[in-house]
Formats: C-alpha cells, sequence, structure tokens
C-alpha cells in the first residue's frame, strides 16, 4: 500500500497534513484490500486526475506530451481543441463528491483552459481538495485568484537554476515568469493571512541538471516550497517499446502512443557516481530519501532507489527494482480523465474504459471493461513499459 523505503517521507506529510493523511490512509487501505481480495472491483479511487486540455504554451525537451518525440505533436488540431466543457467537468465533480476524492488539474497546461477557476470554484464548494500541476507561466497573472480559491496545492516542474531552466523548456525568460509568479502567490497568502496554497516543486534528473541538484534545493528554500521531489528521468528503448505494444495490444487491442515521447535509442550521459554522491549530501548521507532544510522544506527523490539501484537505473535499458515489489496497483488507486472525456486507469497506457460523455464516472469506474483491466494487470503484475512509470512506486 505504501512501499516501505516511502514510509518516511510518507510519514512526514502526514504529520504536516493529517486530516488529508488520515483520508488517503483508508482509501488506500481499502482499494487495497480490494486488490487482494475481489476479482477486479475496486473501492472509488483516492484522486481522480483531470486533464484539463491538451495545450501548453511550453516545449520541454523531456515532456512526454510536447517534447521532441512527444505524442500530443501528433494530435489533429480537432483533437487539441477538443477540450470537456464546464458543465461537463462539474457533472464529473457532482457524480464523485460524495465520497470526497482528490481533484488534481493536470494537461498540457491547466491555466490555458478558460474556465479553470470557474471548476475550481466548483470543486471547492463541493468540499474537494483541489491541487493544480503548472508550468507557472500564467502563474503571476492569477496568484491572488488561486489563494482566494483555495487551491490546496500548486506543484511546479523546477529544471534548474535559470539557464538550465530555460534551455530545456526551450526559451529565454521562463525561469523569470515563474519564479514572479510564486512570488506573487507567496505575497498574497502573506497578505491574506493564507496558508495554502501549499507550493510543492517537482524536478526530474536529467543530463544538463543533475549536477546542479544543490541550487535547485536553494532555489525550492526561495520559494518557500513545502516540498521538493527530484524525479528520476523516464526512458526506455524502441525495442522495450515495441516489445510492450506487442504484449498490450494482443491483450487489449490498443497501442500505448504515449510512451513514445520517452523512447530514446542511447543512455543518459549522467555520471552516476557523481548523481549518487550528490543525491547522498542533500540527503545528509541518511540514505533515507529524505531531509528538511531550515525553512522544513522537505525533500524527496523518486522512487526512492538504493545507491545500487541508481547505478543500474541509468546505465542499462532493462532496469527492474530490487527494493520495490514487481506489481501495480495504481488502477485500484487513481482515475484519469482526458480532454476527450475519456477515462483511463493508467495515464500513458491508452487503455480507455468509458467515456463521461456516455456514462457517469461511477458507471464506468467498476464496469467489465475497467474490471477486465484490473484481473489482466494483476495476473500479468507488470507490462515492460512499467519499470520505469512513477506510479509503479508509488502504493
Amino acid at each position: 500500500m505504501i512501499p516501505r523505503r516511502n514510509l518516511r517521507t510518507a510519514l512526514t506529510k502526514a504529520i504536516r497534513q493529517p486530516r488529508y493523511a488520515m483520508r488517503a490512509f483508508w482509501q488506500r487501505t481499502r482499494s487495497f484490500l480490494d486488490y487482494r481480495f475481489r476479482d477486479g472491483f475496486s473501492s472509488y479511487p483516492e484522486t481522480i486526475s483531470l486533464f484539463l486540455t491538451y495545450r501548453c504554451n511550453l516545449r520541454c525537451t523531456m515532456c512526454g506530451q510536447w517534447g521532441i518525440e512527444g505524442s500530443s505533436r501528433k494530435l489533429s488540431p480537432e483533437s487539441l481543441k477538443g477540450d470537456l466543457s464546464l458543465d461537463e467537468l462539474k457533472s464529473v465533480i457532482d457524480d464523485v463528491k460524495f465520497y470526497r476524492p482528490n481533484i488534481t488539474l493536470f494537461g498540457g497546461e491547466p491555466l490555458l483552459y478558460k474556465e479553470w477557476a470557474s471548476l475550481v470554484r466548483h470543486v471547492k464548494e463541493a468540499g474537494l481538495r483541489c491541487n493544480i500541476i503548472t508550468n507557472g507561466m500564467l502563474l503571476e497573472k492569477h496568484a491572488e485568484e488561486m489563494v482566494d480559491l483555495g487551491v490546496n496545492e500548486i506543484i511546479f516542474s523546477l529544471d534548474g537554476p535559470r539557464e538550465i531552466h530555460d534551455k530545456i523548456r526551450g526559451a529565454e525568460g521562463i525561469f523569470d515568469k515563474a519564479y514572479q509568479g510564486f512570488q506573487a502567490v507567496n505575497g498574497w497568502k502573506k497578505k491574506k493571512s493564507r496558508h495554502t496554497p501549499l507550493i510543492n516543486i517537482s524536478s526530474t534528473i536529467f543530463e544538463t541538471n543533475y549536477q546542479q541538484l544543490d541550487k535547485i534545493v536553494d532555489i525550492a528554500k526561495d520559494l518557500l516550497a513545502s516540498s521538493i521531489t527530484f524525479h528520476h528521468l523516464i526512458f526506455l528503448n524502441s525495442q522495450t517499446y515495441g516489445c510492450h505494444n506487442t504484449i498490450f495490444s494482443d491483450l487489449f487491442k490498443v497501442t500505448c502512443s504515449d510512451w513514445r515521447g520517452f523512447v530514446r535509442e542511447t543512455l543518459p550521459k549522467i555520471d552516476v557516481d557523481q548523481l549518487a554522491d550528490t543525491m547522498n549530501t542533500i540527503k545528509g548521507g541518511s540514505g533515507a530519501g529524505h531531509a528538511f532544510l531550515g525553512n522544513k522544506t522537505h525533500v524527496s527523490f523518486y522512487p526512492n532507489l538504493t545507491n545500487e539501484e541508481i547505478r543500474r537505473y541509468y546505465t542499462t535499458f532493462d532496469f527492474k527494482p530490487t527494493s520495490y515489489k514487481h506489481r501495480c496497483i495504481s488502477p485500484w488507486m487513481v482515475a484519469y480523465i482526458f480532454p476527450d472525456g475519456s477515462v483511463r486507469p493508467c495515464q500513458s497506457l491508452n487503455y480507455t474504459a468509458g467515456n463521461v460523455r456516455e456514462a457517469s464516472f461511477r458507471d464506468i469506474w467498476n464496469n467489465q471493461q475497467y474490471q477486465r483491466f484490473r484481473r489482466v494487470t494483476k495476473e500479468k503484475k507488470l507490462y515492460p513499459v512499467c519499470y520505469r512509470c512513477t506510479e509503479l512506486y508509488r502504493f
């Protein structure tokens, strides 16, 4: 339910947000028991991620959606414009609010969805927790609104100090724009005596920034971030991608095109010894995968691999962890709703179990397609791409 190596980080979050942690614990417990003892059936998910739009105002190098080989680059103009309406999204919230899931707004860039604020207002009026994942480009304009609406968390991807962040994000001035946005959020929080939204930073370890992780931590301090999580780079080669699609299309008649954006034929040029040393320094040499800074910013690495696993992760395409279980229970825990209304049990596997334009989320969650996907996934345990998927290491 919570991997042993993640327990200390989970405890830290529980201390800071006890009510949220307690609800998450009970929801995960129910879903885990369903995974163990019920044949594809699951209690309602802890979190529903709403992908408000495929559109984005950046072209980040490592992005699986809009990177060099990103899947969204191949979408038609009609698909890029085909977002769910505000009324359709409100109907989803009304359908699920009785059991109080967490709602995460994602994209693309969710702030490009014109009625994002009205949706957040509806989510909060329903008594639900609401997080937003954003690149920060539009944040300064909407900073006061974010505070007034009661957004619980803003999750921001930071790639490095100014020069590195701008290079990875594809243009100059992007770092400064986002930095000013978070300064504005913090200013409005102070002015209005608000604790939220919390600022949580996500940073992907990449070839151009792995030597600058300590500087990224310093920036997190400056932004008064509640936490910063360093994510290991997601990558696989065409052989793994092809093998996966052969298996997955045979089982489900679906090709997982969303994984195409993570395919590369050469291993990352990362000195793993230097990376491990830097990580251990940031962690204070504890190896626990977490630390506290002076302003109580929580630092973690995800997945929380051992030094030996880190070496194998970056030096082979055939990585398999030894400190995590080889099974995925995410389809019992979370759900994803995409801009066309499709409901997926996994963000990147392109398998659709239903559409909220045709049926309610509650009816889709345990319909025949969803339960079959869970049964097959439990039987197979993992598909070839899963060892590079962050969801494998979450539960």
